[in-house]
Protein backbone atom coordinates (compact mmCIF):
# COMPACT_ATOMS: atom_id res chain seq x y z
CA UNK A 1 0.00 0.00 0.00
CA UNK A 2 1.44 3.41 -1.04
CA UNK A 3 1.89 6.10 1.55
CA UNK A 4 0.34 9.51 1.08
CA UNK A 5 3.77 11.05 0.40
CA UNK A 6 4.48 8.84 -2.66
CA UNK A 7 3.36 10.08 -6.08
CA UNK A 8 2.99 8.01 -9.27
CA UNK A 9 5.45 8.68 -12.11
CA UNK A 10 2.54 9.80 -14.25
CA UNK A 11 2.02 12.67 -11.84
CA UNK A 12 5.51 14.08 -12.52
CA UNK A 13 5.31 16.89 -15.08
CA UNK A 14 6.55 15.85 -18.53
CA UNK A 15 8.89 18.84 -18.65
CA UNK A 16 10.72 17.58 -15.55
CA UNK A 17 11.03 14.05 -17.02
CA UNK A 18 12.33 15.45 -20.30
CA UNK A 19 14.89 17.58 -18.43
CA UNK A 20 16.12 14.58 -16.42
CA UNK A 21 16.37 12.46 -19.58
CA UNK A 22 18.32 15.18 -21.35
CA UNK A 23 20.71 15.51 -18.39
CA UNK A 24 21.28 11.72 -18.34
CA UNK A 25 21.90 11.65 -22.10
CA UNK A 26 24.35 14.54 -21.80
CA UNK A 27 26.22 12.79 -18.99
CA UNK A 28 26.49 9.60 -21.05
CA UNK A 29 27.66 11.54 -24.09
CA UNK A 30 30.31 13.41 -22.11
CA UNK A 31 31.52 10.15 -20.58
CA UNK A 32 31.88 8.64 -24.05
CA UNK A 33 33.73 11.62 -25.49
CA UNK A 34 36.06 12.09 -22.49
CA UNK A 35 39.54 10.66 -23.26
CA UNK A 36 40.57 7.65 -21.25
CA UNK A 37 42.99 8.46 -18.43
CA UNK A 38 46.56 7.62 -19.40
CA UNK A 39 49.47 6.87 -17.11
CA UNK A 40 52.39 9.19 -17.52
CA UNK A 41 55.95 8.32 -16.66
CA UNK A 42 57.16 10.19 -13.61
CA UNK A 43 60.59 11.74 -14.08
CA UNK A 44 63.37 10.41 -11.89
CA UNK A 45 64.25 13.17 -9.46
CA UNK A 46 67.72 13.87 -8.12
CA UNK A 47 68.60 12.19 -4.82
CA UNK A 48 68.87 14.29 -1.65
CA UNK A 49 72.30 15.55 -0.65
CA UNK A 50 74.65 13.11 1.09
CA UNK A 51 74.20 14.83 4.46
CA UNK A 52 70.42 14.64 4.17
CA UNK A 53 70.59 10.93 3.27
CA UNK A 54 72.76 10.29 6.32
CA UNK A 55 70.21 12.04 8.51
CA UNK A 56 67.33 10.09 6.95
CA UNK A 57 69.17 6.83 7.57
CA UNK A 58 68.83 7.29 11.36
CA UNK A 59 72.12 5.54 12.00
CA UNK A 60 71.39 2.62 9.65
CA UNK A 61 73.06 3.65 6.38
CA UNK A 62 73.37 0.09 5.02
CA UNK A 63 69.70 -0.69 5.55
CA UNK A 64 68.71 2.68 4.10
CA UNK A 65 70.95 2.07 1.09
CA UNK A 66 69.06 -1.17 0.47
CA UNK A 67 65.76 0.72 0.58
CA UNK A 68 67.05 3.29 -1.91
CA UNK A 69 68.30 0.50 -4.16
CA UNK A 70 64.84 -1.05 -4.23
CA UNK A 71 63.31 2.35 -4.95
CA UNK A 72 65.64 2.91 -7.91
CA UNK A 73 65.31 -0.62 -9.23
CA UNK A 74 61.50 -0.42 -9.13
CA UNK A 75 61.31 3.03 -10.71
CA UNK A 76 60.88 1.60 -14.20
CA UNK A 77 57.60 -0.03 -13.07
CA UNK A 78 55.21 2.80 -12.24
CA UNK A 79 51.43 2.40 -11.79
CA UNK A 80 49.94 1.67 -15.19
CA UNK A 81 53.20 1.97 -17.14
CA UNK A 82 56.51 0.23 -17.66
CA UNK A 83 59.46 2.45 -18.55
CA UNK A 84 62.32 1.00 -20.61
CA UNK A 85 65.71 1.64 -19.02
CA UNK A 86 66.78 3.52 -22.16
CA UNK A 87 64.14 6.20 -21.47
CA UNK A 88 65.45 7.01 -18.00
CA UNK A 89 67.57 10.10 -17.42
CA UNK A 90 70.97 8.48 -16.95
CA UNK A 91 72.58 11.46 -15.24
CA UNK A 92 69.99 10.99 -12.48
CA UNK A 93 70.52 7.21 -12.47
CA UNK A 94 74.24 7.86 -11.94
CA UNK A 95 73.51 10.25 -9.08
CA UNK A 96 71.36 7.65 -7.32
CA UNK A 97 73.93 4.89 -7.75
CA UNK A 98 76.65 7.16 -6.36
CA UNK A 99 74.42 8.15 -3.43
CA UNK A 100 73.72 4.50 -2.60
CA UNK A 101 77.44 3.68 -2.71
CA UNK A 102 78.07 6.65 -0.44
CA UNK A 103 75.84 5.05 2.17
CA UNK A 104 77.15 1.51 1.67
CA UNK A 105 80.61 1.54 0.03
CA UNK A 106 81.06 -2.21 0.47
CA UNK A 107 77.97 -3.12 -1.55
CA UNK A 108 78.61 -4.52 -5.02
CA UNK A 109 75.00 -4.25 -6.16
CA UNK A 110 74.94 -0.62 -7.38
CA UNK A 111 77.86 -1.33 -9.74
CA UNK A 112 76.19 -4.55 -10.82
CA UNK A 113 73.15 -2.45 -11.73
CA UNK A 114 75.31 0.00 -13.66
CA UNK A 115 77.16 -2.69 -15.63
CA UNK A 116 74.54 -5.40 -16.02
CA UNK A 117 71.19 -3.58 -16.00
CA UNK A 118 71.48 0.04 -17.09
CA UNK A 119 74.63 -0.65 -19.11
CA UNK A 120 72.90 -3.16 -21.38
CA UNK A 121 70.55 -0.74 -23.13
CA UNK A 122 70.98 -0.42 -26.92
CA UNK A 123 72.29 3.13 -26.59
CA UNK A 124 76.03 3.64 -26.96
CA UNK A 125 76.09 6.98 -25.14
CA UNK A 126 74.33 5.50 -22.12
CA UNK A 127 76.53 2.41 -22.15
CA UNK A 128 79.58 4.67 -22.04
CA UNK A 129 78.00 6.73 -19.26
CA UNK A 130 77.53 3.67 -17.08
CA UNK A 131 81.05 2.45 -17.79
CA UNK A 132 82.49 5.82 -16.83
CA UNK A 133 80.52 5.66 -13.58
CA UNK A 134 82.03 2.23 -12.92
CA UNK A 135 85.53 3.55 -13.72
CA UNK A 136 85.07 6.51 -11.36
CA UNK A 137 83.83 4.33 -8.52
CA UNK A 138 86.51 1.70 -9.21
CA UNK A 139 89.20 4.24 -8.38
CA UNK A 140 87.79 4.58 -4.85
CA UNK A 141 88.15 0.86 -4.06
CA UNK A 142 89.97 -1.03 -6.83
CA UNK A 143 90.44 -4.31 -5.00
CA UNK A 144 86.70 -4.65 -4.36
CA UNK A 145 85.35 -3.21 -7.60
CA UNK A 146 87.73 -4.52 -10.30
CA UNK A 147 85.25 -7.09 -11.63
CA UNK A 148 82.80 -4.41 -12.80
CA UNK A 149 85.54 -2.52 -14.63
CA UNK A 150 86.60 -5.82 -16.22
CA UNK A 151 83.03 -6.22 -17.43
CA UNK A 152 83.17 -2.72 -18.90
CA UNK A 153 86.48 -3.51 -20.60
CA UNK A 154 84.82 -6.48 -22.29
CA UNK A 155 81.81 -4.33 -23.20
CA UNK A 156 84.05 -1.64 -24.66
CA UNK A 157 85.92 -4.19 -26.76
CA UNK A 158 83.03 -6.27 -28.07
CA UNK A 159 79.97 -4.01 -27.99
CA UNK A 160 81.34 -0.49 -28.31
CA UNK A 161 84.15 -1.62 -30.63
CA UNK A 162 86.42 0.79 -28.79
CA UNK A 163 89.65 -1.08 -28.15
CA UNK A 164 91.43 1.99 -26.79
CA UNK A 165 88.76 2.42 -24.13
CA UNK A 166 88.97 -1.31 -23.36
CA UNK A 167 92.74 -0.95 -23.01
CA UNK A 168 92.35 2.02 -20.64
CA UNK A 169 90.04 0.00 -18.39
CA UNK A 170 92.24 -3.11 -18.53
CA UNK A 171 95.33 -1.04 -17.78
CA UNK A 172 93.62 0.52 -14.75
CA UNK A 173 92.87 -2.95 -13.39
CA UNK A 174 96.48 -4.08 -13.91
CA UNK A 175 97.89 -0.97 -12.20
CA UNK A 176 95.43 -0.46 -9.35
CA UNK A 177 93.70 -3.74 -8.48
CA UNK A 178 96.54 -5.60 -6.79
CA UNK A 179 94.22 -8.32 -5.49
CA UNK A 180 92.45 -8.99 -8.78
CA UNK A 181 93.01 -12.48 -10.24
CA UNK A 182 95.67 -12.92 -12.86
CA UNK A 183 93.19 -13.22 -15.76
CA UNK A 184 91.85 -9.75 -15.00
CA UNK A 185 95.32 -8.27 -14.69
CA UNK A 186 96.31 -9.86 -18.01
CA UNK A 187 93.40 -8.39 -19.97
CA UNK A 188 95.48 -5.51 -21.30
CA UNK A 189 97.89 -7.95 -22.95
CA UNK A 190 95.15 -9.54 -25.02
CA UNK A 191 93.57 -6.19 -25.84
CA UNK A 192 96.94 -5.00 -27.14
CA UNK A 193 97.20 -8.16 -29.22
CA UNK A 194 93.77 -7.49 -30.73
CA UNK A 195 94.90 -3.96 -31.54
CA UNK A 196 97.81 -5.37 -33.51
CA UNK A 197 100.32 -4.24 -30.89
CA UNK A 198 102.12 -7.60 -30.72
CA UNK A 199 105.42 -6.12 -29.54
CA UNK A 200 103.86 -4.20 -26.66
CA UNK A 201 101.78 -7.24 -25.67
CA UNK A 202 104.91 -9.45 -25.71
CA UNK A 203 106.82 -7.00 -23.51
CA UNK A 204 104.02 -6.93 -20.94
CA UNK A 205 103.61 -10.68 -21.00
CA UNK A 206 107.35 -11.27 -20.64
CA UNK A 207 107.45 -8.90 -17.70
CA UNK A 208 104.53 -10.67 -16.09
CA UNK A 209 106.27 -14.05 -16.37
CA UNK A 210 109.56 -12.65 -15.10
CA UNK A 211 107.91 -11.09 -12.05
CA UNK A 212 106.96 -14.48 -10.64
CA UNK A 213 103.43 -13.26 -10.05
CA UNK A 214 102.01 -16.20 -11.98
CA UNK A 215 102.66 -19.45 -10.11
CA UNK A 216 100.21 -22.04 -11.44
CA UNK A 217 102.06 -24.41 -13.84
CA UNK A 218 99.24 -24.65 -16.37
CA UNK A 219 98.82 -20.88 -16.45
CA UNK A 220 102.58 -20.40 -16.89
CA UNK A 221 102.56 -22.91 -19.76
CA UNK A 222 99.64 -21.14 -21.42
CA UNK A 223 101.31 -17.74 -21.13
CA UNK A 224 104.64 -19.08 -22.39
CA UNK A 225 102.91 -20.45 -25.50
CA UNK A 226 101.15 -17.14 -25.96
CA UNK A 227 104.45 -15.30 -25.68
CA UNK A 228 105.95 -17.51 -28.39
CA UNK A 229 103.00 -16.72 -30.65
CA UNK A 230 103.38 -13.00 -30.04
CA UNK A 231 107.10 -13.09 -30.79
CA UNK A 232 106.34 -15.06 -33.94
CA UNK A 233 103.84 -12.39 -34.95
CA UNK A 234 106.53 -9.72 -34.44
CA UNK A 235 108.91 -11.50 -36.83
CA UNK A 236 106.29 -12.26 -39.47
CA UNK A 237 106.90 -10.10 -42.57
CA UNK A 238 104.13 -7.79 -43.65
CA UNK A 239 102.23 -9.00 -46.73
CA UNK A 240 103.51 -7.35 -49.88
CA UNK A 241 101.20 -5.13 -51.87
CA UNK A 242 100.57 -6.19 -55.46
Amino acid sequence: MKSASERPVAAVPRAVIALLAAALALQIALGTLRPQPSARAEALSAPPAAAALRALAFGEPIAFAAVLTLHLQAFDNQPGISIPFAQLEYSRVSQWLEAILGLDPVSQYPLFMAAQLYGQVPDEAKQRQMCELVRHEFEKDPDRRWRWLAHCAIMAKHRLRDTRLALAYADAIARRATRAPSWARQMRIFVLEDMGEAEAAAILLGGLLASGEVTHPQEIHFLMERLKQLKGAEKSPLPSKN
